[in-house]
């Protein structure tokens, strides 16, 4: 039986090259796309149009989640690795300065509830398969590693998704779910609307850093950890 993905945010940067990796892994890829004017997805479905199938996927909606969860259960059972990738910034800016509320606002929507929104929607589909939940995460949200005095939106949404992963590691991982919670480095993506040139890893080889560790079984699935590219353990 084929080993079945669902990547969010899969249209470009780092969650395009974890779909592309996982394609090139034998998985049958469910690939939520945000954004179907960018071109790079309907490429890649030309090169696997067994595998790679392009669900319309909007993270920061809890009816496109539903709606993407029946598509995808009309064309299998089961999810095996569901991997929550999407994310945006926002919310920059100093105390003092004006914080952009609204913006800080739409980075927590996607970011922190955007990825239990998904885990609900698609819970059914991943209660027959492997049962293994990622979510890319960053040091960003490590509170005691914490330095910076800007950033709100992004820094406070990536805390809040870590507490998130814990309360569903809670729930359910007595249930047999495993969990992967990541921090893939400073990858040349385009979280910021174009992509960035200043950043170490360029999303393909980010997502080969990614996809071990969330594949690979973990000796100690009993302890939530969070991970990064270089194999070390962030507090969180």
């Amino acid at each position: 039986m084929e080993t079945t993905a669902l990547v969010t945010g899969a249209d470009r940067g780092l969650g395009f090259g974890l779909t592309q990796g996982l394609l090139q892994r034998g998985y049958r890829v469910f690939a939520g796309q945000y954004m179907p004017d960018w071109t790079e997805l309907d490429g890649l479905a030309g090169e696997y149009p067994d595998t790679l199938h392009l669900v319309p996927l909007d993270v920061g909606q809890t009816d496109s989640c539903y709606a993407a969860a029946a598509t995808v259960a009309a064309m299998t059972d089961r999810i095996d690795v569901l991997i929550n990738n999407a994310g945006i910034t926002g919310g920059r800016g100093e105390i003092g300065e004006g914080l952009d509320y609204e913006a800080i606002q739409r980075a927590y929507n996607v970011n922190a509830l955007g990825p239990i929104r998904v885990v609900e929607a698609f819970l059914s589909l991943t209660k027959p398969g492997l049962r293994r939940l990622c979510f890319v995460s960053s040091e960003a949200g490590s509170i005691a590693n914490s330095y910076r005095t800007s950033g709100f939106g992004y820094y406070m949404s990536k805390a809040a998704v870590n507490m998130g992963v814990k309360i569903t590691f809670n729930r359910l991982r007595p249930d047999g779910y495993t969990f992967r919670l990541y921090h893939p480095g400073w990858v040349r993506g385009y979280m910021g609307g174009k992509k960035g040139t200043h950043a170490d890893l360029e999303p393909d080889v980010a997502a080969e850093y990614a996809l071990p560790f969330f594949l690979n079984e973990r000796e100690d699935e009993d302890r939530l950890v969070l991970i990064d590219n270089l194999g070390r353990e962030w507090p969180f």
